[in-house]
């Protein structure tokens, strides 16, 4: 994303997983993890979309964890259908609780974008519970993010007040009406980016301003 950004490989749960930490320039206020989108369709942590939605938490001051998911870039292991996918995000969890919890303040965001979002709301659905991983955050989730999440891809999670939802009104992969009808059941509102398709092209910059008020209000 930057000269800056840092990659490492961790300890994931079918072997190493490849991770990019970009960090602010202020004072740390927490911890932001996104998830990329579907990996057998490229997606992969270097997605415009994903570097958009970090660059928005950096501007808040967040220190941003991005993993490519297993079998992505450097991630060991075989595409798991957002099963073990949750289990990487787990990890990249637990790494940056370790890492950086002492100085990172209290803040904890989670993001992804499409299938990343889909993931991302089985992670939301989990915390605190210790569900799917050998322990549980030390800290309660501030809010997620989730972005062109891809209902009709992978069965999101019930979602809560916790949760943004972004959506793109053009969007030809995932339609608005699915999503609309998805959050109509929770009874969530659904911020929606007129003339944006999927991928946001053009428009990175007013996605990257909704992701930064959604965080404002979180």
């Amino acid at each position: 994303m930057s000269p800056s950004t840092e990659r490492v490989l961790i300890d994931g749960p079918v072997g190493k997983l490849e991770l990019a930490i970009d960090r602010p320039k202020d004072t740390p206020q927490g911890i932001a993890v996104i998830a990329h989108p579907h990996p057998l369709f490229g997606g992969s942590l270097d997605n415009k979309v994903v570097q958009t939605i970090a660059r928005a938490f950096l501007s808040r001051n967040m220190v941003c964890l991005r993993p490519n998911f297993r079998g992505v870039g450097q991630s060991l292991g075989e595409h798991d259908h957002g099963r073990g996918e949750a289990q990487d995000l787990w990890a990249a969890w637990h790494w940056g609780e370790k890492t950086f919890a002492s100085h990172a303040g209290p803040k904890r965001w989670v993001a992804g974008f499409s299938f990343g979002a889909s993931v991302t709301s089985h992670v939301v659905a989990q915390w605190g519970s210790g569900h799917g991983t050998d322990r549980a955050p030390a800290h309660p989730i501030t809010s997620a993010v989730l972005v062109g999440l891809a209902v009709d891809r992978l069965p999101p999670a019930a979602i809560d007040h916790r949760t943004r939802l972004i959506h793109g009104a053009l969007d030809d992969v995932v339609p608005l009406a699915s999503v609309l009808d998805f959050a109509e059941k929770y009874r969530q509102p659904v911020a929606v980016l007129p003339g944006a398709g999927h991928f946001f092209h053009g428009m990175l910059n007013e996605l990257r301003d909704m992701v930064i008020d959604a965080i404002a209000y979180g």
